[in-house]
């Protein structure tokens, strides 16, 4: 009998801190870094989902807490990464990317939202937000999205968001996910509205799934998709009645993902993308096999800024 009260209680304790995780908004606010006095630069992106569930329900095919030793050494090799389901293995990411500036892990699963970013360049400021609407599986951890203010130069600044939004093709999940994508679109116009902005991230959303709202999005936040732009003529992807999702892992340049980096300029700051690679090389082990079941997305930008005249 008091065996099942203590289950009870411990049961109970737990959900009420999962309840509360789910409602967690973070906000950390750090000083200015020791940066150059430049207006113009090129910086090296990646966005990658990391497959950091635990290990026993990954999807991904290889051992989890090397993979991510593997993963965060060769993340070394770009200036700004946001990377998405960085649940169970954290420690062992961090412990081989060297990157200066890292937002502070929020937890594992089921407390956290699996979203962190790495720069070469000094995090200001940044926060997390829990999506308002979830479905099925989705719901067993606080995912979400993240804002974090960049220092490029000694007077210049970027916003740059983070986000996983809910799985799957079902009714049910686009109809969350469209929820997801219309929250980050009103929390981007008000707080980051004229601002340069990089957006890079797990949407989970196609423009040819008539259930999704990636074009709405980016009418909504004049973003603009470095892999339209570059890889598919400047066209974007009509509906298709009978669309399908690809694999994640048989994905090229000349196909659409799930993961994607857009961008956005204003009068002063320009952005210009130079290069979009789908990794097929990199991010594989010894053996040549894929190091997460989502491949990183890569993307090269020119950076500009104008003063008034």
């Amino acid at each position: 009998m008091f065996y099942l009260i203590g289950l009870l209680i411990v049961f109970l304790l737990f959900f009420l801190r999962f309840r509360k995780a789910r409602n967690i908004f973070i906000s950390v606010v750090l000083p200015p870094g020791d940066v150059e006095d430049a207006h113009q630069g090129t910086i090296q992106v990646l966005t990658y989902n990391v497959a950091g569930l635990p290990q026993r329900i990954s999807s991904a095919d290889t051992p989890r807490k090397t993979s991510m030793e593997t993963i965060g050494k060769f993340l070394n090799n770009y200036d700004i990464v946001n990377v998405q389901e960085d649940f169970n293995y954290n420690s062992y990411l961090f412990s081989t990317a060297l990157h200066p500036y890292k937002t502070v892990h929020k937890g594992k699963v089921p407390f956290g939202d699996g979203l962190s970013t790495l720069s070469k360049f000094p995090i200001l400021e940044y926060r997390r937000i829990p999506w308002r609407a979830c479905h099925g599986s989705d719901c067993l951890t606080p995912k979400g999205f993240s804002y974090i203010q960049v220092q490029l130069a000694k007077t210049i600044t970027i916003d740059l968001y983070n986000l996983h939004a809910n799985a799957h093709d079902t009714r049910r999940s686009a109809r969350a996910r469209r929820d997801n994508l219309n929250q980050l679109a009103q929390y981007i116009h008000d707080h980051s509205l004229g601002r340069p902005l990089l957006v890079m991230g797990d949407f989970n959303a196609h423009y040819g799934y008539g259930e999704d709202n990636m074009l709405d999005f980016l009418k909504k936040t004049a973003l603009r998709d470095v892999w339209v732009e570059l890889k598919n003529r400047n066209e974007i992807p009509a509906i298709d009645p009978l669309f399908v999702a690809k694999d994640m892992l048989s994905l090229t340049n000349k196909t659409e993902s799930l993961d994607r980096i857009l961008y956005r300029n204003n009068p002063h700051f320009k952005f210009t993308p130079t290069l979009y690679d789908i990794d097929k090389k990199v991010f594989r082990n010894e053996i040549d096999q894929p190091l997460s079941d989502h491949l990183a997305v890569i993307v090269n930008l020119k950076w500009e800024y104008k003063f008034d005249q």
